[in-house]
């Protein structure tokens, strides 16, 4: 963290006693100023001799005032993942406050092609994210010199944000030009392995195996005794990377620890909306991510992301204090003294569901710590799936044309280091 420090000197009784005055020579001045000050050894007071006074302000240098250092990050967060959050972290390390622009719709369909998520429910994933201060609606896509001049001086930005893969514009110029020139741009490694494209991408791949039911709430394998597969991601999990997400503290021994589960796949505004309620019935969250294995076992269909990208996902979530990386479907009685739990909650709106099984819930049921809450929305991952299914065409475009920008970046890349 740093900030932007103006330095003032302070008169020496401000702020009282300071440690640099303490020792011998702190004594000495002591009896100075009372010899000045009462007239000692010839009843000479100070106001006869103000020369005398001696300017003591070189004893103390006092660091008073600190204005944060704001710094700025725009984005499409289209199909909002892994990788957008960690961009979002880098940005937020490079200074105090983080102000995040969310390109306006018009503007990406211009750019890049038609968005899949609305924004509202963009807004909603942005904001939810824990090292996000504020939002600004309806960001440009390039940073022209009028915009950039409202950042710093309206919303006071110090410096703006990018990732290392260049930002085109359909005439061929970098859209972050202006901020370059400016000498206010600064530079942030781009997380390997995933961008929306690449989700677009796995999505579409499994059009052949996979049907998504109308009622948004289920699918289902259409090839018999076949599994979905998707693309396969290339991100490789690490343990720093889950400790950068994690909170790195637990629940206090008196605290009121709240648990949800669920597969949380294609990470949407419904998911943050959930667990903001959930996070609202106690003192801790605690959730738990299924495995890859259980999800594709008791919905029908292998999750779009895998277990690793799912649980960052959701670590990313401001409302998330903790979670459990494949978690088990039932809730045990074991379960809940382990880790404490106060009470286990589930949603309204749920990707498939448990016809003709055991409850998972049968236990904090009879316990009497189980709690259904209102969804706040319908949105659900075969949601967010099916506006590309429907669209699949559309996409496709979208998809050869971003690929192409990928491809040249992944080519010539360069090690870029990281916090």
């Amino acid at each position: 963290m740093s900030s932007v420090e103006f330095d003032t000197n302070r008169w020496i009784w401000d702020g009282g006693c300071y440690p640099q005055l303490f020792g011998l020579g702190g004594i000495m001045v002591t009896i100075a100023i009372l010899w000045l000050s009462t007239g000692y050894l010839g009843g000479i007071g100070l106001p006869y001799f103000p020369f005398y006074w001696l300017d003591l302000r070189f004893f103390y240098k006092k660091k008073s005032k600190k204005r944060p250092v704001r710094v700025y990050m725009d984005g499409c967060f289209d199909l909002m993942h892994y990788g957008h959050a960690n961009a979002l972290r880098q940005a937020k390390s490079l200074g105090d406050e983080l102000v995040v622009g969310v390109v306006g719709d018009g503007e990406i369909v211009a750019n890049k092609g038609p968005p899949v998520l609305s924004m509202e429910e963009r807004l909603i994933l942005v904001s939810g994210l824990k090292w996000v201060d504020e939002v600004i609606a309806n960001a440009p896509y390039a940073i022209n010199e009028e915009f950039m001049n409202t950042l710093f001086n309206k919303y006071n930005i110090d410096y703006i944000i990018h990732g290392d893969d260049p930002c085109l514009l359909p005439d061929g110029t970098d859209a972050y030009g202006a901020a370059k020139k400016a000498g206010r741009y600064k530079q942030i490694k781009r997380t390997e392995g995933v961008s929306s494209t690449n989700i677009v991408g796995r999505i579409l791949s499994s059009l052949s195996g996979m049907e998504v039911n109308k009622n948004h709430n289920k699918a289902s394998q259409s090839e018999a005794g076949g599994s979905l597969r998707t693309h396969l991601s290339h991100f490789l999990p690490t343990s720093h990377r889950i400790v950068q997400f994690s909170n790195a503290k637990g629940p206090g021994p008196d605290a009121r620890v709240v648990y949800i589960d669920g597969a949380f796949d294609l990470f949407h505004a419904g998911h943050v909306e959930i667990l903001r309620c959930a996070r609202q019935l106690g003192d801790f969250l605690l959730v738990g991510v299924y495995s890859d294995q259980t999800v594709s076992e008791r919905r029908g269909c292998h999750p779009i992301m895998h277990l690793h990208e799912r649980s960052l996902s959701v670590l990313a979530c401001r409302y998330v204090d903790e979670v459990i990386i494949g978690a088990p479907w039932e809730v045990t009685r074991d379960m809940i003294t382990t880790f404490n739990i106060s009470l286990v909650v589930h949603g309204t709106v749920a990707e498939g569901g448990c016809n003709g099984e055991a409850d998972p819930y049968a236990t904090p049921r009879s316990m009497g710590i189980f709690k259904t809450i209102a969804s706040p929305n319908n949105i659900t991952s075969a949601s967010v799936a099916r506006k590309i299914v429907d669209n699949h065409e559309a996409y496709k475009k979208r998809n050869v044309k971003k690929s192409e920008s990928e491809n040249k970046y992944y080519a010539g890349k360069k090690f870029v280091p990281e916090d």
